[in-house]
C-alpha cells in the first residue's frame, strides 16, 4: 500500500508546453542565446521559476563558480538619472563588491531602472540572479511594500520609512544633519541653508534634522533657506548662485550631499565669496574627494564597508520562507575639515 506521492519535478518539456514553445526554443531561452528575443525569454524565464524549474543550473556557469550572483539595480529618479556616476555610490558599490567576494558571490550592474511595481514585478520574476539589491527607493515605497508581499529575495540600500514591509538598510540621515546643522550654529552662523532635494526620501531626512537643529538653537527656519538642488555640481552650484543674485543673506549651508556642497562652494567662489570666510560648508557622505577639495570639505561620513556587508548579508541569509531581516540604521559622523572654519 502506497503511504505518500512523490511530486513529479518540472520538467523541461513541461516548461516549453506551458510557454507554448518548442523543446529547443525553451532550451535555447532558459540558456540566454542571442537567438531568442528578450520578451520571450523572459516570458519563459517568468514560467520556469513559478514552476520552480531550476533553470539557471543549465545557464552558463561563471568563470569562478560563484556561490551565488546578486543583481544590483538602480531605481529611476528624477534629477538623478545617472546615478551610478555618483561618487558616494561608486563608494557603496564598492563595499557591495568587498562583500560579495567575502562570500564568494559575484555582483552584477543590471542595466534595467525600474519605476513602478509592474517593472519590479517582472525584474524579480524574470531576474536569473539570486537576490537584487536595489540603490535607493526613489518614488517606490508603496511599491517596494507591495512586492514584499510575495517576494523576499530583495534589500534595498536606503532611509527606513513609515509602514515598511521590505528590509532597508541606510545611514542615520535625521541625525546626521541635525550634527551638521547644530555645528554650524555652534559657530554662531544664524542664516543656514538647507541644499537638497526634500521631495526624495533620504533628502527629506536630512531636512528634518536641519529643522530639528535650527529649533534647537532658537534659530527661524525661513523658507527662503530651503533650496532645491539636485544630486549635481551644476545644479548647486546655480541654486546658489540664484540665492546670491536675489540677495538672500546667509552664512551657513548643509548639503545634502558632498557633490552639491562643492557646487556650493564653487558658487561662493565665482560670486568673489570663500568658505569658510563669508559662508561656512557641511557636506554628506564623505567620499574620497573631500578630503581634497579646497578648501578641504567638512562633511557627514556613511560606512559604505559596513553598508556592504549588511546589505549582501541580509539578502543572503534571509533565504526563502524565513522571516525578513530587520531593518538597520548605521551611524554617521561629523568630520570636520577646513570648509565650515572650525
Amino acid at each position: 500500500m502506497r503511504t505518500g506521492v512523490t511530486k513529479r519535478s518540472t520538467t523541461l518539456e513541461d516548461v516549453a508546453r506551458l510557454a507554448g514553445v518548442s523543446i529547443s526554443t525553451a532550451s535555447r531561452a532558459l540558456n540566454d542565446s542571442p537567438a531568442i528575443n528578450r520578451q520571450t525569454k523572459q516570458r519563459i524565464w517568468k514560467i520556469a521559476r513559478e514552476q520552480n524549474y531550476p533553470f539557471r543550473h543549465y545557464m552558463p556557469a561563471g568563470p569562478i563558480g560563484a556561490e551565488a550572483t546578486i543583481a544590483i539595480v538602480v531605481p529611476r529618479a528624477q534629477g538623478r538619472e545617472f546615478i551610478l556616476s555618483d561618487p558616494f555610490f561608486l563608494d557603496l558599490l564598492s563595499g557591495l563588491a568587498e562583500a560579495a567576494r567575502e562570500r564568494d558571490c559575484d555582483l552584477l550592474v543590471s542595466h534595467v531602472a525600474p519605476a513602478s511595481y509592474n517593472d519590479l514585478s517582472v525584474l524579480m520574476s524574470t531576474s536569473r540572479a539570486d537576490g537584487v539589491i536595489f540603490l535607493g527607493q526613489s518614488t517606490l515605497h508603496g511599491a517596494f511594500n507591495k512586492l514584499a508581499e510575495h517576494e523576499s529575495r530583495f534589500v534595498v540600500w536606503g532611509a527606513q520609512l513609515p509602514d515598511q514591509d521590505y528590509c532597508s538598510v541606510g545611514s542615520d540621515n535625521v541625525g546626521g544633519a541635525r550634527r551638521a546643522t547644530a555645528h554650524l550654529a555652534r559657530l554662531g552662523r544664524k542664516r543656514i541653508v538647507f541644499l537638497g532635494d526634500i521631495d526624495d526620501p533620504e533628502p527629506a531626512q536630512r531636512y528634518a534634522g536641519y529643522l530639528e537643529a535650527l529649533s534647537q538653537a532658537n534659530l527661524a527656519a525661513d523658507p527662503a533657506l530651503t533650496v532645491p538642488a539636485h544630486f549635481e555640481v551644476e545644479s548647486a552650484e546655480a541654486a546658489i548662485d540664484a540665492l546670491i543674485q536675489h540677495d538672500v543673506s546667509f552664512d551657513g549651508i548643509v548639503a545634502a550631499s558632498d557633490l552639491i556642497a562643492l557646487g556650493a562652494v564653487r558658487a561662493l567662489r565665482h560670486a568673489g565669496m570663500s568658505a569658510p570666510k563669508d559662508v561656512s560648508v557641511i557636506g554628506f557622505d564623505n567620499v574620497r574627494f573631500a578630503r581634497y577639495a579646497t578648501p578641504a570639505l567638512s562633511t557627514i561620513a556613511q560606512d559604505t564597508t559596513k553598508a556592504g556587508r549588511l546589505l549582501v548579508s541580509k539578502l543572503l541569509d534571509a533565504g526563502e520562507g524565513k522571516m525578513r531581516s530587520r531593518s538597520e540604521r548605521l551611524p554617521t559622523e561629523l568630520i570636520v575639515r577646513e570648509s565650515c572654519g572650525g
